[in-house]
Order: structure tokens, then C-alpha cells, then sequence
């Protein structure tokens, strides 16, 4: 079987269609994770991810009956792109089953390509099952995303190219497993020409199919599968692919979505290029496999195999991806209800910039604040806490809360009966450490701040949303307390969106 596919790989016929794709060193991630870090971009092929090179081989190797009566695939969306333009290069009719949750620019992409795309289940498997159903009845020639030795090869020569193109030490390759057609291919020939290097499977801990797989000794199939990296979203792998991955893979890691979105601004920042979740997920692995191994200066491949992201998703990435890098500590905390704790509160934070700070009046004794500080390692997310918890206010570490940080954060508000004589303004103020600390501080300790939103949004203004109540017979010195501030400011106390929710 391996000599096998060494020679279905050196055969392969990828290149009719796909490119040799670059290898990069990514200075930015190397210099923090002190590793090198070597990219290997896939999200440069036509169709943005490596999918192409297993779905030409495939079908490249049909006989012309095969062609005339057309192929059916079922795929995530790179699979499937890969399918429709080999189809279109071959001229023969391509039918593509995709999960219903598939991101709109993967579809819009087939349907580019001349595919016919049928939406049907959630989940990858559930679009296979559908596909099978149609190949018998339309007899159609069915091309598997990752369980066919031909899709298998054309993958492996990825794992081709990164020994051509490093031919010094490389210490690991890191890749991205969904149903195994990728690291299948890539680990069958780097082991067997480079068996010094390890090769080492990335995936999320909802979606760990493989990695529970070779654990058991069998195929397992899992119940549900976690979709923010539908790329893959798989529930059962391959009897192929897992075969080969019993026999070449080293070792295993698994992430989270916090680690995902973080890899995808690691990419941005070195290479302005934005990849998907699956596409970021292999670097991902490497950042958490080198610092639990202690590696440094070690030489690691990441296979960036994807770049089909949709547009919308990105607002999520951004916020998540500081947290994932352990850049931002989240924090409930609980302070008295009285004038000065807010600047108090301050004075605790130092000089530490503020993430984000959410509060709305609620209880006569007690404030509950939402804030999230910049940080540079996890190690300081305990010593925060611990130092306000020592300043007397009961602090709630949510880094890792995922309700937190998914919902919690945007429903700290609502309507209070204890908000009276309350004015809201917002305000514009130049985004640097102790803009904050000199707002509190110039603010009259009788007026009490009863609403506070504020949330970096890396621009170089801030803008902060702040309730205040202010007495009827201090609205003179409020406005001079205003206009002093030096920073604009708008009246929002009359805005109907305030009036309906807050």
C-alpha cells in the first residue's frame, strides 16, 4: 500500500489544473511563538483551498464513460469547488450535495463553476447520504472529498512539494484533519522519504473524529459535530484514510475556536490574506503543540488549506481572536454601589488598557461590570483576578466562558427604575491608556454613572456610551464638566432606540 501511493503521487495529475503553491516563512508568528513558522499556501490554488488537486486527480483518471455520464460529490464547499471546476476542465456535468450550512461564498462559487448545487442535512455526513441516494438514481460517478486513493494522492502532493521546497530540517507538518484526505496523502509520502519529520493531525475538540478513531482502534462515529470549522465538519473519517493515518501519523492535537479565530490573525497579519477556520486550523495546532512540548526554535510546516470564508463571519473572528491568543482577560465583577467605585475600579485596572467595559445601574448595594483587559500570557489571567479580588472587589474569571463570551456581553443593559434624573451621551475620545482614568476623573463625584458601554474596536478613536445622573440643578455645571472634557460628545438622552430598551 505505501509504495502504492508513492507512485500514485509522483503520478499524479494535479498540475493540468492546480499550482505549485509557495511555502512562506511567517516572521511575525515565528518571532512570538520562537519557531519557525512555514506556510504552506493552498489558500493560493484557483479555488482557494487544496481540494482541487484530490478532485482533478480523481476524475482525471475516469474513463470518457465515466465523464459523459457526469460526476456527484458531496462536500462542506472546497471539495465541491474543486469537483466544478475540474468538471468544467473535462466538460462533463457536475452534481454538488452540500450541508445546508454551508457558507454562501462556497455555493456562489460551484454554482461560478457551472455545478449544479442540491443543499440537503447539517453536517457533511448528512449531505453524503443524500449524494449516495442520487448517484444510484441518476447514475452518476460518485467523487469522494477524502476516501478515494486517486483524492488521496492528488492531496499527497502537497507533502511532495514541501520536501522539494525545504529540503533542510523540518521538524513537523502540521495538518488539518476533517474526513483524512489531506494529512492521508501528505503523511504517506513525507514518512516514507523523511521519516525524521513529524507529521502531526489538528483538530477541534468537537470534531475529533480521527483522533478519537485511532484512540479506539476503529472507526468512530460521532453524534454531532461542532460546525464553526465546517471545513471539517466531519462525523466519521474515511476507511482509507484512517488505515493511513494509523500507519504514518505521529501525534495529535486539538483547539478550540478561541485558538482558530487567533491563527486567522496570526495568517492576516503576516501574509494579508484571511484564511478559513479549517484553513487556519493546522497553525492553530502547531502554537498550542510547541508550547506544551516547550519546543523553540524548532522549523514547523503549516498547511494553510483553505481561504473560503464568508464575509460575515469575520466580525466574530475579531472578536475572538484576542482571547484565543491570550491577549484579553473577561471579568465580572462586583463592586458597591456608591460614587468613586467606578474610579476606584480604575485605579485598580492601572495602566493595563481596557477591552471592554459593560454596566447598567440594576441594584441599589451592588454593581456587576463586564471588563475585558489586554494581556500578554494566560499566566496573568489569575494574578488579575487575584489582585481585585485583594482591592475588595468579587471577581468571576470568564475567559473560557463561552455563554459569556458569546451572548453575555452584548445583554449587560436593560431598563432600571433606579435610573433617575439619567442623561446618555456618547463619546469620542482618543484611543490610548488613560483616556478613561481622566474622563472619571474629571467628572463631579454627585453625579453617578448609571450606564457604561465601551469595547476596542482597534480604531484610533474610542467611543464610549455612558449614562449619567445628573440633578436638575447641576445641568450648568454638567455642561462645563462637558465641554472641558476636550473630547466630542453627542446627547443621546432623546434617541428612541434609548427610550424603547435602556
Amino acid at each position: 500500500m505505501s509504495t502504492d501511493y508513492l507512485k500514485r503521487i509522483l503520478t499524479s495529475k494535479v498540475y493540468d489544473v492546480a499550482v505549485e503553491t509557495p511555502l512562506d516563512f511567517a516572521p511575525q508568528v515565528s518571532a512570538r511563538i520562537h519557531n519557525n513558522v512555514y506556510l504552506k499556501r493552498e489558500d493560493t490554488q484557483a479555488v482557494f483551498s487544496f481540494k482541487l488537486r484530490g478532485a482533478y486527480n480523481k476524475m482525471a483518471n475516469l474513463s470518457p464513460t465515466e465523464l459523459k455520464r457526469g460526476v456527484i460529490a458531496a462536500s462542506a464547499g472546497n471539495h465541491a469547488q474543486g469537483v466544478a471546476m475540474s468538471a468544467r476542465r473535462l466538460g462533463c456535468r457536475a452534481v454538488i450535495v452540500m450541508p445546508i450550512t454551508t457558507p454562501q461564498v462556497k455555493i456562489d462559487a460551484v454554482r461560478g463553476f457551472g455545478g449544479e448545487v442540491v443543499l440537503a442535512g447539517e453536517s457533511f455526513s448528512d449531505a453524503y447520504e443524500h449524494a449516495k441516494e442520487l448517484e444510484k438514481k441518476e447514475k452518476l460517478t460518485f467523487v469522494h472529498p477524502f476516501d478515494d486513493p486517486d483524492v488521496i494522492a492528488g492531496q499527497g502532493t502537497i507533502g511532495m512539494e514541501i520536501l522539494r521546497q525545504h529540503p533542510g530540517p523540518i521538524d513537523a507538518i502540521f495538518v488539518a484533519i476533517g474526513g483524512g484526505g489531506l494529512i492521508g496523502g501528505v503523511s504517506a509520502y513525507v514518512k516514507q522519504l523523511r521519516p525524521d519529520i513529524k507529521v502531526i493531525g489538528v483538530q477541534t475538540f468537537d470534531s475529533d473524529a480521527m483522533a478519537r478513531s485511532v484512540k479506539a482502534g476503529r472507526r468512530v462515529t460521532l453524534n454531532d459535530v461542532g460546525l464553526f470549522s465546517d471545513g471539517t465538519a466531519v462525523k466519521q473519517v474515511g476507511l482509507e484514510t484512517f488505515k493511513l493515518a494509523r500507519e504514518f501519523v505521529d501525534d495529535y492535537v486539538h483547539v478550540d475556536t478561541d485558538a482558530i479565530c487567533a491563527a486567522i490573525k496570526d495568517v492576516f497579519q503576516d501574509t494579508r490574506s484571511v484564511l478559513e477556520p479549517a484553513g487556519a486550523l493546522a497553525l492553530a495546532g502547531a502554537k498550542r503543540y510547541a508550547a506544551a512540548n516547550k519546543w523553540k526554535d524548532k522549523n514547523l510546516v503549516v498547511i494553510a488549506c483553505g481561504a473560503n470564508m464568508n464575509f460575515d463571519r469575520l466580525r466574530f473572528v475579531a472578536e475572538r481572536a484576542d482571547v484565543g491568543e491570550a491577549r484579553e482577560a473577561l471579568f465580572a465583577l462586583t463592586l458597591p454601589e456608591k460614587r468613586g467605585s467606578f474610579l476606584k475600579l480604575c485605579e485598580a485596572v492601572g495602566n493595563r488598557s481596557v477591552t471592554e467595559f459593560n454596566y447598567r445601574i440594576s441594584d441599589a448595594d451592588q454593581a456587576h461590570v463586564y471588563v475585558g483587559l489586554q494581556i500578554s500570557s494566560e499566566a496573568e489571567i489569575e494574578k488579575l483576578a487575584a489582585n481585585f479580588r485583594k482591592k475588595g472587589f468579587p471577581t468571576l474569571d470568564l475567559t473560557s466562558n463561552e455563554m459569556a463570551k458569546t451572548h453575555l456581553r452584548y445583554m449587560v443593559g436593560g431598563r432600571s427604575a433606579l435610573a433617575d434624573h439619567e442623561m446618555l451621551f456618547r463619546f469620542e475620545f482618543p484611543e490610548r491608556p488613560g483616556a478613561l482614568m481622566k474622563f472619571l476623573g474629571a467628572m463631579s463625584p454627585d453625579w453617578n454613572i448609571s450606564l457604561f458601554h465601551y469595547r476596542n474596536q482597534g480604531d484610533d478613536y474610542g467611543r464610549i456610551l455612558v449614562g449619567i445622573q445628573v440633578p436638575p440643578a447641576d445641568k450648568k455645571a454638567f455642561k462645563d464638566f462637558l465641554d472641558g472634557l476636550g473630547y466630542p460628545y453627542w446627547n443621546e438622552s432623546d434617541n428612541p432606540a434609548y427610550r424603547l430598551f435602556l
